[in-house]
């Protein structure tokens, strides 16, 4: 293993966004609650089961691009919904309104609450480029460019595959490996020499079905066992753990 916690023969490193970079899986978690609890309880009445924001949230959404995260946990529940168009207004009881319902609370919330980044993560990804290996940012949000910007890090990734360049690409998400599968290619580099990084369990099923030479579960609500049996060869609760220095 290298100074980096990583085999010797990784090239490159393939982050995920939330959870992993950035603190905001529990900004998403709330706003996945709220959207579908309002959802359930228009639907269901008040005796409807909320939306587990650990459990459901794991399960059903964590990782997932955001009509996916919809279609899974309603699922989850028996309720199949029209599909929708992707410009569905927030109220529109198909799955893309719900998503976009979703996403105009995350936005608010990230508006009024700002976007903190783990300076754990951000250290380790400034050694990683000191010892000269590639780096992505793979992440299913659409607001991927906007969050980094937020807190200057876009000049630390050289490929960017989120959730508008998996539209662009028709390119299926997390945990189907082909966002990971973009990063690695566009970077010039073979999936086994490419390690992941991830928080949610879609993305470990997305980094082993890829084949990628190592994957790094980043354990940052006590769930190390379940990242363990989806197919990380690491559990952390940050990276610095992993060592490095820039």
């Amino acid at each position: 293993m290298t100074q980096l916690g990583l085999p010797e023969d990784i090239q490159a490193c393939l982050f995920d966004l939330d959870g992993v970079v950035t603190k905001t899986a529990v900004v998403h978690a709330a706003a996945w609650k709220e959207t579908f609890d309002a959802f359930l309880r228009e639907r269901e009445g008040a005796d409807f089961r909320p939306f587990d924001a650990g459990a459901d949230y794991d399960e059903y959404v964590d990782g997932r691009p955001r009509a996916d995260g919809v279609r899974t946990f309603l699922a989850s529940r028996g309720i199949e919904l029209p599909e929708g168009r992707p410009d569905d207004p927030p109220e529109a009881a198909t799955v893309n309104g719900v998503g976009n319902r979703k996403n105009l609370l995350v936005l608010e919330k990230i508006r009024t609450e700002g976007v903190e980044a783990y300076d754990g993560t951000l250290r380790y990804i400034e050694a990683v480029r000191a010892q000269g290996l590639r780096t992505a940012i793979v992440s299913s949000s659409a607001n991927t460019r906007d969050v980094l910007r937020s807190i200057k890090a876009e000049g630390l990734f050289e490929v960017r595959i989120d959730g508008v360049v998996a539209a662009e690409r028709k390119l299926p998400g997390k945990p189907h490996p082909d966002t990971f599968l973009a990063a690695a290619r566009d970077l010039g580099v073979e999936p086994s020499h490419a390690a992941v990084f991830e928080d949610a369990l879609a993305g470990m099923d997305a980094g082993r079905s890829g084949h990628f030479g190592y994957v790094v579960g980043v354990d940052r609500v006590g769930q190390a066992e379940a990242l363990s049996a989806h197919g990380a060869d690491v559990v952390v609760k940050d990276l610095s753990e992993l060592g490095g220095r820039a």
